[in-house]
């Protein structure tokens, strides 16, 4: 796919420095919305006002709402006022709300003032809704029929207000603006009787979303059922829009990137890697590694506890990153299992308890084969080729004996946390690698020199 993007705007390139506007403009017809979108990215910033200005309208409106609020605002900049219109008034109503919602306040008085006094008032109301909710990513151009109109009716219908639609497929049957089922077009399209009454082919049992549940959830629930488009109904069960599979799969992929960011020990970015500069990164990094590096100061305290002990065995000290490393793998491998559970829904806080006895049943399979392998690594690769003859058998069992333990307390604290966090209210993503691994860390030196105390001392 880059590398035919990469060729596209070569070919652009070259056409545009021999002016040949009219073969651009066939070129570009031809090309997706979201594939236009992706070459004027990559292309420089004053060649694309020229180069957008010779798609037709719809195009232009499919690639625009694809663009990056960065490149959206140096276009907007250079338009006339006309132009805004005629582009405004291309675009579907939740493109054109997430577009006020990124741009600036001066840009969002261009774009308000260009904008008819309808949509401008279905983007006010789009607005108003909370971040992150149904009504925030919904759109309010959908196809209602009445219950007592013939199918023919609701055909003439589609035909006369579904171009301005975001889709057709699904049809909503209303009354009083209350949903009472969904048809789609293609029982209208094979009815044999056209006379029959939307009522009696509709089907009644509606599945729909309240305006404020999480976009999230509303994403889930359409991959689940796979529908093109979920109903969006208010405090009053009125209906008052519909959200799309495209705009569901927007909201999948902004989710699963903010959990990966927070798994990792970072703040979420509303920016592209590439458009973010060093100190953006910094800004999002730096929280936690400041707060992971002073709550290391607990492993420091442990070590320097047990110093005499460590001073007696200094062998055991080369065996510390080896025990740290295996219990952080361990808790992160059942953090990420559980906290990716939880966000697809597969969890609930109740099964807590069968949580935890499975991550003890694997921690207990891991713990043993981890184990085993240990010893055998310790005496044959450390004591005999290596040649360190202070590493006896009890040393040995000591650190395999920690190993066991430390992966089964790494399991079960990896797989209470998410679920301790999505209890209080927190993402559970926020209990993911850095935070378990840094509190595992911890308790397996704990762990360590307890049983090395006992056993060698």
């Amino acid at each position: 796919m880059a590398e035919h993007v990469a060729a596209l705007e070569k070919s652009l390139k070259k056409l545009l420095e021999e002016k040949k506007y009219q073969t651009l403009k066939d070129v570009l017809t031809t090309m997706n919305g979201a594939d236009v979108a992706a070459v004027f990215e990559d292309m420089d910033e004053e060649r694309t006002p020229l180069l957008f200005r010779l798609l037709p309208k719809e195009l232009a409106a499919e690639a625009f709402a694809e663009l990056s609020p960065e490149l959206q605002e140096h276009l907007i900049t250079g338009f006339s006022d006309k132009e805004l219109h005629e582009l405004v008034s291309e675009l579907y109503v939740d493109d054109a709300a997430d577009l006020v919602e990124e741009m600036p306040a001066s840009v969002v008085k261009r774009i308000l003032a260009q904008a008819d006094p309808q949509m401008r008032k279905e983007i006010n109301e789009i607005l108003r809704y909370p971040d992150n909710s149904a009504g925030s990513i919904m759109t309010t151009e959908y196809v209602s029929l009445r219950p007592n109109m013939t199918i023919a009716e609701a055909l003439q219908r589609i035909r006369r207000t579904g171009i301005d639609k975001e889709t057709i497929y699904t049809c909503y049957v209303t009354e009083e603006r209350r949903i009472l089922g969904t048809v789609s077009a293609k029982d209208l399209l094979l009815a044999q009787d056209q006379n029959t009454p939307v009522s009696e082919i509709m089907d009644e049992h509606v599945i729909c979303v309240n305006t404020l549940t999480d976009q999230e959830e509303v994403a889930q629930m359409l991959s689940k059922y796979n529908f093109l488009a979920l109903p969006v109904v208010d405090a009053d069960n009125r209906m008052v829009g519909i959200v799309t599979f495209d705009d569901a799969m927007d909201v999948l992929v902004e989710e699963t990137t903010e959990d990966i960011e927070k798994m990792a020990g970072m703040l979420p970015s509303e920016k592209t890697y590439l458009r973010s500069d060093a100190w953006d990164l910094f800004k999002h990094r730096i929280p936690w590694l400041m707060l992971l590096m002073v709550s290391a100061t607990f492993t420091g305290m442990i070590i320097t506890g047990f110093e005499s002990a460590l001073s007696a065995q200094v062998v055991l000290t080369a065996f510390i990153p080896m025990l740290m490393d295996t219990g952080g793998n361990s808790g992160s491998q059942a953090s990420v299992t559980v906290i990716r559970a939880l966000s697809l829904g597969e969890l609930e806080l109740n099964d807590l308890p069968k949580v935890v006895w499975k991550e003890i049943q694997t921690a207990v399979l891991c713990g043993v084969a981890l184990a085993t392998l240990c010893f055998g690594k310790i005496m044959v690769f450390d004591r005999l080729i290596l040649g360190n003859t202070s590493i006896s058998v009890m040393t040995a069992f000591v650190v395999c004996a920690t190993m066991a333990v430390t992966v089964l307390i790494a399991k079960i604290v990896g797989c209470t946390l998410p679920m301790a966090a999505k209890k209080i209210g927190f993402d559970p993503a926020v209990m993911a690698s850095p935070f378990i691994t840094t509190i595992v860390d911890a308790l397996s030196l704990l762990v360590y020199f307890t049983i090395a105390n006992a056993l060698l001392f």
